[in-house]
């Protein structure tokens, strides 16, 4: 591949400084180990990274939906879910069939999900964090989603 995995750009910029640092991160960490594959080195130790900045990604997020009332099972959440299962598969392969192919993959399938992920699924969370009146570290003021299926 030889190149970045995923550019940061404007376009991933959600005007939540806290998010937007940790989505930086992400990017970062997955170019870190898109060039590890690249040189043909281990990549598993970077790919590990990648999976516990992930996992306190994911959980700082879904302490903001449940703060924000989001229903507790929910497609955000759900993404969330699906996106750990596949990168922990990732490394059992790894480490137990050692089986490096979906290091490979797994690679350009986060390059190509995270952005729309973000654009729309974080996107909203933004937004309804913002009409709460919450910054991502108070408690909400009023819980909008009970009972609805809208949440993102």
């Amino acid at each position: 591949m030889n190149h970045p995995a995923l550019a940061w750009t404007d376009k991933l910029v959600l005007n939540h400084a806290q998010l937007d640092d940790t989505h930086e991160e992400f990017v970062e960490l997955l170019n870190a180990f898109g060039a590890a594959l690249d040189a043909g080195s281990d990549a598993l130790p970077a790919f590990r990274e990648l999976l516990a900045h992930t996992e306190a990604h994911f959980a700082m997020e879904e302490g903001w939906m449940a703060a924000a009332g989001f229903e507790p099972v929910n497609c955000h959440s759900s993404q969330h879910a699906m996106v750990l299962n596949v990168m922990r598969e990732v490394v059992r392969y790894a480490t137990e069939l050692n089986d490096r192919e979906p290091l490979t993959i797994v690679r350009t399938e986060l390059a190509q999900w995270f952005p729309a992920h973000a654009e729309m699924m974080d996107a909203a969370l933004v937004e309804q964090m913002r009409q709460l009146g919450l910054d991502g570290q108070a408690e909400p003021q009023s819980a909008c989603c009970s009972g609805s299926s809208n949440c993102a």
